[in-house]
């Protein structure tokens, strides 16, 4: 199914552009309408009081500050949007704080753009952990965009991480509409068992071929964190997409995640399309 809704955050960080370019890109290229959401930052669970009105209290000048920059926030977002030649785009002043309404919002779209966590950004300090609790949260797949490094093109050369679970599969299935535009696909499936069959990754090569993909299966063994050596693949292919299943758990603000998608979390190198 091609993309056909777009959401990206739009904030203050230093990373705001690099991910406003990618999210246009990706719309532009697929055809796709773009959401640029903005969040005032304050819960929505305090706006659900009936008795209380912000703009009424002691907080008004703060609501106000708030408000006024995410629609400097949201300006910026248009004006990417409309010099990057998208179909359509829309803005969204949302009164909640990010993680929550950016879950929520993404319910509503087919592909969600994030910037991989700075601890470095005061802006980026304040939601730590946003595209793990987006994905985790939203059941739909979070392109992440790394902090350090420029990527004016995103899948031309893409690498699926592919272990046969559940998680991986998903994440191949809504990287389609990126892959079918890809010059390269690899398939890396490390330390391959059972699961995998006599060849692995041959299945899940077929499997893409019927959708007009042609991919190479690279079947590594390694002794390393399979994280990292995804990483030296990506690096070893020139990617700049990769595509791979996020393992954890959403427990209210608390995030348990599996180790690779910790690795490539932290230490990515190329836009990372994930799915839980």
């Amino acid at each position: 199914m091609p993309y056909k809704t777009i959401l990206v955050h739009a904030d203050h960080s230093r990373h705001a552009e690099a991910r406003l370019r990618a999210a246009t890109t990706v719309a532009a290229d697929c055809n796709a309408h773009l959401v640029g959401a903005a969040m005032s930052g304050v819960s929505r669970y305090i706006y659900q009081d009936g008795g209380t009105d912000l703009m009424q209290t002691v907080l008004a000048s703060h609501m106000e500050e708030l408000n006024r920059r995410a629609n400097a926030a949201l300006d910026q977002f248009e004006r990417a949007a409309a010099g990057a030649a998208v179909r359509s785009f829309e803005r969204r002043l949302v009164d909640d704080e990010p993680g929550a309404a950016l879950a929520l919002q993404a319910r509503y779209a087919d592909l969600v753009v994030l910037s991989q966590s700075d601890p470095d950004d005061p802006v980026a300090r304040m939601t730590p952990g946003l595209p793990e609790y987006v994905m985790l949260a939203s059941a739909r797949p979070v392109l992440v965009v790394p902090h350090v490094g420029q990527f004016p093109v995103i899948g031309s050369e893409a690498l699926v991480a592919w272990d046969a679970s559940t998680a991986a599969t998903r994440a191949l299935a809504n990287a389609l509409p990126l892959l079918k535009r890809a010059r390269r696909v690899t398939v890396a499936v490390f330390n391959p068992d059972d699961a995998h069959g006599q060849q692995p990754g041959a299945d899940i090569a077929l499997y893409l071929a019927r959708h007009g993909i042609n991919a190479e299966v690279m079947a590594q063994h390694t002794s390393i964190d399979v994280g990292e050596a995804l990483l030296s693949l990506a690096a070893d292919v020139d990617a700049n997409l990769i595509v791979m299943g996020c393992y954890g758990h959403a427990r209210v603000r608390e995030l348990l995640l599996g180790g690779v998608t910790a690795t490539i979390l932290k230490s990515m190198t190329a836009p990372v399309l994930m799915s839980h």
